[in-house]
């Protein structure tokens, strides 16, 4: 059910915590159209659902909030990170192409996807540089500066799921559990 997975990968993104969430699902006979009552439902909140990469019958889905991307994209660090990688729009529906792209056709994952999951650039950096290693803690991502504020984000994280968890259990529909967008 794409919905339980849903509140189980992306609670913080829902919850206007985290910029976005990436996870793999199983696509079954109903999944097609699961998929587009649930990216309609998120999308009326400000919440945006894609499909970045299928293989062996699974979806990679990317859950995020739009403005947030946007507004990442727009720092001059992450931009020189992606144009390095091979980016050159800049723009979410640009960037998120190359990024497709670039799961499509590279052997090993994209370490700049941490910029969409609204990582810190410094750990970002800090894992390309160090190919993986040599970091001061591991939690949903791998941190190389400020892990102190990482460890209370990784908390943040996991008191939201499991609230969400428990929410979702007792009945709260996903749009209830859906934090709107912030309004300009």
């Amino acid at each position: 059910m794409l919905e339980r997975a849903i509140i189980d990968h992306a609670s913080p993104t829902l919850a206007r915590l985290k910029l976005g969430n990436l996870f793999n699902h199983t696509m079954g006979d109903g999944f097609p159209r699961e998929f587009a009552m649930l990216r309609r439902q998120l999308r009326d909140k400000g919440v945006t659902m894609t499909i970045l990469k299928v293989a062996q019958g699974k979806a990679l889905i990317y859950i995020y909030r739009s403005g947030e991307l946007e507004k990442a994209l727009m720092g001059e660090g992450v931009r020189r990170l992606l144009g390095a990688c091979g980016y050159s729009a800049f723009d979410v529906r640009g960037a998120l192409g190359t990024l497709r792209t670039r799961l499509n056709s590279l052997d090993a994952f994209p370490h700049e996807i941490g910029v969409f999951l609204g990582y810190p650039l410094e750990d970002v950096l800090g894992f390309i540089e160090n190919g993986g290693r040599n970091c001061l803690s591991c939690g949903c991502w791998k941190v190389y500066s400020n892990a102190c504020e990482a460890l209370k984000a990784f908390e943040r994280y996991e008191k939201c799921k499991a609230v969400y968890q428990r929410l979702f259990a007792s009945g709260c529909p996903l749009t209830r559990l859906t934090v709107a967008a912030r309004t300009a």
